[in-house]
């Protein structure tokens, strides 16, 4: 939907302080959370029309966001 946030911590305000620690603690988790901020920037320029790739890509990339939001919500929620 066009302006609406999917940054981790719009989706999940519950975890914004694991999402800090974690961060600072784990650095594959801070790399996943750099690669799924860029594509959050990317997604958003697409829907504000700074970019128009193919339909193909758009999808692509929101698969991409998908996956790497479900990677780091295990890491979240895991003990």
């Amino acid at each position: 939907m066009f302006g609406e946030s999917h940054d981790l911590l719009h989706e999940f305000p519950e975890h914004k302080e694991r999402i800090h620690q974690l961060k600072l603690e784990n650095h594959h988790f801070a790399r996943l959370f750099g690669e799924y901020d860029e594509l959050e920037h990317q997604l958003h320029r697409i829907q504000q029309e700074i970019e128009t790739p193919a339909d193909e890509v758009v999808e692509s990339l929101k698969k991409k966001r998908l996956h790497l939001k479900d990677e780091l919500l295990a890491m979240i929620t895991q003990h």
